[in-house]
């Protein structure tokens, strides 16, 4: 393999039908940017998992390189924000999308799409964390400028909590000194969940019960919902008087069926988390309070690294709920 050439999983399209190989691709090749990244871990996602499988059309252009994250080592830079040898992570911006994104030795992207890495993490920590992680922080944020504070008492729910998202949230909410309430489907995940922190399970089996009234009683203090669907509609009306749902997912469905009462009777809220399309601002301020409030040694338990060469075996996994915490990928391997 010449200089030029790099390692990169490589989806290409036969009329309706996608198929996704490693493949060696040409540097010359890498989309338009202003700065080239040296990858050296991206992660697995749902929505990752998806495009690997050509599920639900969100890539349009062929060939493409997949991949909605990355960390690695800046190599050139014609931006003032970035030199070389600097550490970086991108989330969203549509890469991995409609931009080339992290399933490559290589990346040429826009010097505004990244992050510099916050000097406690590795960069497969930063992958560990990830969109997943990213989205968990914002969440937590949007909550707590609502008014969420350890000072109240009471509980935090996670639903969908042993995912990527769900489990890093339980994982910062517990360090924060929030009592946490963890929601999952799956029976094994338990003590898991009560290592990360949580303090209480509930099935999911339980929330998806059918409820007599809109109006329960209050013993959410905060939601963050990864599911979507009746259990979102459920423990609306269980927020305590002026509480919020921070919305990050749709694993259990799109569709939503809510009552009008607890938004008038009690004042709650529901706050949609957009982690693709978040300003810079919000990004920064959301990896330095990970650095802050994400013990490592948590994060490590959360996360596992797997070589490129397993992406798709893992793809499946994570499509059918079978995968616990984050998925890190060593796309050197």
């Amino acid at each position: 393999m010449s200089k030029q050439e790099i390692i990169a999983m490589v989806l290409e399209q036969d009329n309706d039908a996608v198929s996704a190989k490693i493949s060696t691709i040409n540097e010359e090749d890498l989309p338009e940017g202003d700065v080239t990244v040296r990858i050296d871990y991206s992660t697995l996602n749902y929505k990752d998992a998806m495009i690997l499988k050509g599920i639900g059309k969100l890539v349009r252009k062929f060939p493409h390189v997949p991949g909605v994250d990355f960390s690695g080592v800046v190599e050139k830079s014609s931006s003032a924000k970035f030199s070389e040898g600097d550490r970086v992570v991108l989330n969203g911006w549509r890469v991995g999308e409609a931009h080339w994104g992290g399933y490559s030795q290589k990346a040429r992207v826009n010097s505004r799409w990244l992050v510099h890495v916050p000097d406690n993490f590795t960069n497969a920590h930063a992958m560990g964390i990830g969109t997943a992680g990213y989205t968990a922080m914002l969440a937590i944020s949007a909550l707590e400028k609502n008014g969420l504070s350890v000072e109240n008492e009471g509980e935090v729910l996670v639903t969908g909590a042993a995912g990527g998202v769900g489990s890093i949230a339980v994982a910062i909410l517990s360090s924060l000194g929030y009592r946490v309430t963890a929601s999952t489907g799956r029976e094994e995940a338990g003590e898991y969940l009560i290592n990360l922190g949580a303090t209480a399970i509930i099935s999911r089996k339980e929330l998806e019960e059918e409820i007599s009234s809109p109006l329960s009683s209050q013993r959410w203090l905060g939601v963050i919902d990864n599911v979507g669907g009746v259990i979102l509609g459920n423990v609306l009306g269980s927020i305590n008087y002026h509480g919020a749902c921070a919305a990050v997912g749709n694993t259990n469905s799109n569709t939503l069926e809510i009552n009008i009462l607890p938004f008038l009777l009690r004042g709650i809220s529901i706050f949609g988390i957009d982690s693709v399309m978040c300003p810079l601002d919000k990004r920064i301020e959301a990896w330095k309070r990970l650095s802050q409030a994400l013990p490592i040694e948590k994060l490590s338990n959360i996360m596992e690294i797997k070589p490129l060469s397993q992406i798709m075996e893992h793809a499946d996994k994570i499509l059918s709920g079978s995968v616990r915490g984050r998925v890190v990928i060593d796309v050197n391997s």
